[in-house]
């Protein structure tokens, strides 16, 4: 069967075959002493909260099952809004809003409606991978920029400016971003919009996990600077929704119905028993739960970081928000022999049974270097691995 030249373009994503290991790793050690800890996933241990869950009960008992607009619900389209208002100060009108399935089918309907075959998007490396790759479903090129820890490993207005081509379409950002946890200071973001408008070129920025910004200064949505940015966010980090598959994006009035003629046709909508239950999500005690969770999030990163500095495993950079540390293990990597992270989160699970990403999914610059820790843990299972990282590397 010959295989589409498209689908050959997307590289395996290669957390999922770390996890598989680990998921096997974990099954031959189950009844021992030392299970596996998982630090490789970034999912909040966290489930939806009890308002949610009970919300999804009370539509399927009943019957509101039935397709949705392609847009979404009206009424989580204005909740959405509002939730900007209060909790960005942004007026952002719902007409603006489209509910998706998942921040990822936000992502594709972006790069669907706007970029053309041969199109090039800047992004950072290093930087989520599905992204690139939904560039590359649209016939794309994500063009990556190397980036530093200097810069936040984040891109700066004056690498947008020089490496703008012909083929440039415009920007694909993420802040706060993963694998590292960092946002995009604001005001060289306020710059990096200012190159893209001066060249005509698209700016869309990743805010899934803004609403786990630990700092109030990177704690602001992108779009603040004007109606032409693109923001997709999602219920999977902040709101604690992974399984449930619900995202939006925020997009320019005049693309909407292009949006919407496409989802009608990909997606026809976004689960309609997620989108009535993520209503419950915006009421106050529901609000207040998410606030408290995220308290503890900034809680496990206080702690997780500096021991893991401690260890030799140096984070350059602290995460700012979500919920990562992308840490330096070369020099571990150089005393115990190992050619580069790939080897190094194998040997970790091996070792002191803790699953961690290498960094090889989220680029090529350096990222040989990296391993990345998702702290969306408990802390005691952070606590737990600690002690077993500090036994296998400083016996």
């Amino acid at each position: 069967m010959r295989i589409s030249q498209r689908a050959e373009r997307i590289e395996p994503f290669y957390v999922m075959e770390v996890a598989k290991a680990a998921a096997q790793k974990a099954r031959e050690v189950a009844h021992s002493d030392r299970p596996v800890v998982f630090l490789n996933i970034g999912e909040p241990d966290f489930t939806a909260p009890s308002q949610v869950q009970q919300a999804a009960h009370a539509v399927i008992a009943a019957g509101l099952t039935q397709y949705t607009p392609a847009l979404g619900l009206d009424a989580l389209r204005l909740a959405i809004s509002q939730w900007y208002g209060t909790r960005f100060g942004l007026d952002v009108p719902a007409g603006r809003i489209v509910v998706t399935a998942g921040a990822s089918a936000a992502l594709q309907l972006a790069c669907l409606a706007l970029i053309d075959r041969g199109d090039e998007i800047l992004m950072p490396d290093p930087s989520y991978p599905c992204n690139r790759h939904f560039v590359s479903a649209a016939e794309g090129q994500a063009v990556l920029l190397p980036t530093t820890a200097e810069g936040r490993f984040q891109l700066s207005a004056a690498q947008v400016a020089a490496a703008w081509q012909a083929k440039t379409r415009g920007v694909l950002l993420a802040s706060p971003s993963n694998p590292t946890g960092t946002s995009i200071e604001p005001a060289e973001l306020q710059r990096i919009v200012e190159v893209v408008r001066q060249h005509g070129g698209i700016t869309l920025v990743d805010e899934i996990y803004l609403g786990l910004s630990h700092e109030a200064r990177f704690g602001q949505s992108a779009l603040a600077l004007g109606e032409d940015i693109i923001s997709i966010n999602s219920f999977s980090k902040y709101f604690n929704m992974t399984g449930w598959r619900l995202g939006w994006l925020v997009a320019p009035a005049s693309l909407v119905p292009v949006l919407e003629r496409l989802a009608q046709n990909l997606f026809i909508c976004a689960s309609s028993v997620a989108q009535h239950a993520a209503l419950a999500c915006f009421e106050p005690d529901t609000l207040a739960e998410y606030e408290r969770r995220r308290a503890e999030f900034k809680a496990r990163r206080d702690y997780f970081i500096p021991e893991l500095n401690a260890l030799g495993l140096t984070v350059p950079v602290a995460a700012d928000g979500a919920f990562y540390a992308w840490a330096d293990c070369s020099q571990a990597c150089a005393r115990l022999g190992l050619q580069d992270s790939w080897a190094f989160a194998f040997a970790a699970l091996e070792n002191a049974h803790v699953a961690i990403t290498p960094g090889r999914d989220f680029g090529s610059d350096q990222t040989a270097r990296f391993v990345r820790f998702s702290t969306a843990n408990s802390m005691p299972q952070l606590q737990t691995a600690i002690a077993r990282l500090k036994a296998w590397l400083q016996p």
